[in-house]
């Protein structure tokens, strides 16, 4: 059992830990799952494939019997522009011509990592239940006494105001970590968003997100578990 704290910072009940929270740490599926997150957000890319192609320029193929020729001129059989009166200008079309294809294009790419659907499962479970091991927090620069998991009411997430959701979390003794300067500071899971998510857009480091969007990079950023986690009562429950 934990606490579930009011927004004033009193205790108003307590709240079965999930089972969730025993899982066996897994550092490797962890890191593994996170990597995969950022690569999937990473634009696959490639040269455009008409590049260096959507130009006037032309083949004529044969040398002979035609408007345009080239036999007896000392020129190749490339495609050229097409000049006024007939003519043919200079070569295009080929890397090494004036407006040309590039040599040596870039090939597609794409960054993406697969992960089996049951490894990111665990890695899941793994960093849900590293929110809560205090060794870990303390090695990502987290500072808290209280009982872990921290459990707020539910009507966390209704707040509809950044001032509110700082008093909230104030309340509850978490001022030195909105006051550090590290990058990523507080994970708040809830159930569904009443507002809390727009409160809380304008914080630094403070990120809100809904427990059935839960990510392992939510709760590992940069690969690193043990972020401080607050859930509200029932998102905590539903992880059941």
């Amino acid at each position: 059992m934990v606490k579930v704290y009011a927004l004033d910072g009193k205790v108003k009940g307590s709240v079965d830990v999930p089972k969730v929270f025993s899982t066996s740490y897994r550092v490797d599926l962890i890191q593994k799952s996170v990597l995969s997150d950022i690569a999937e957000r990473r634009q696959a890319h490639r040269t455009n494939p008409g590049a260096g192609l959507q130009t006037s320029g032309a083949y004529f193929g044969s040398r002979r019997n035609k408007f345009r020729q080239t036999i007896n001129k000392g020129m190749s059989r490339l495609p050229r522009l097409k000049t006024g009166g007939g003519g043919l200008g200079r070569v295009i079309r080929l890397p090494q011509t004036r407006g040309g294809l590039r040599a040596h294009a870039a090939k597609r790419m794409d960054w993406s990592r697969k992960i089996n659907r049951k490894e990111y499962a665990l890695a899941l479970n793994s960093a849900i239940a590293a929110s809560a091991d205090k060794k870990l927090l303390e090695a990502r620069g987290h500072k808290v006494t209280q009982e872990l998991p921290i459990v707020l009411e539910d009507k966390l997430a209704e707040l509809k105001k950044s001032s509110a959701v700082i008093e909230a979390l104030q309340k509850i003794g978490l001022e030195g970590e909105l006051n550090s300067k590290k990058r990523r500071k507080i994970l708040l899971v809830v159930k569904e968003d009443k507002g809390i998510v727009k409160a809380a857009a304008n914080l630094p480091g403070l990120d809100v997100t809904v427990v059935s969007e839960l990510s392992v990079e939510a709760l590992a950023p940069g690969t690193m578990p043990g972020r401080l986690t607050v859930w509200t009562e029932a998102a905590i429950k539903s992880l059941d």
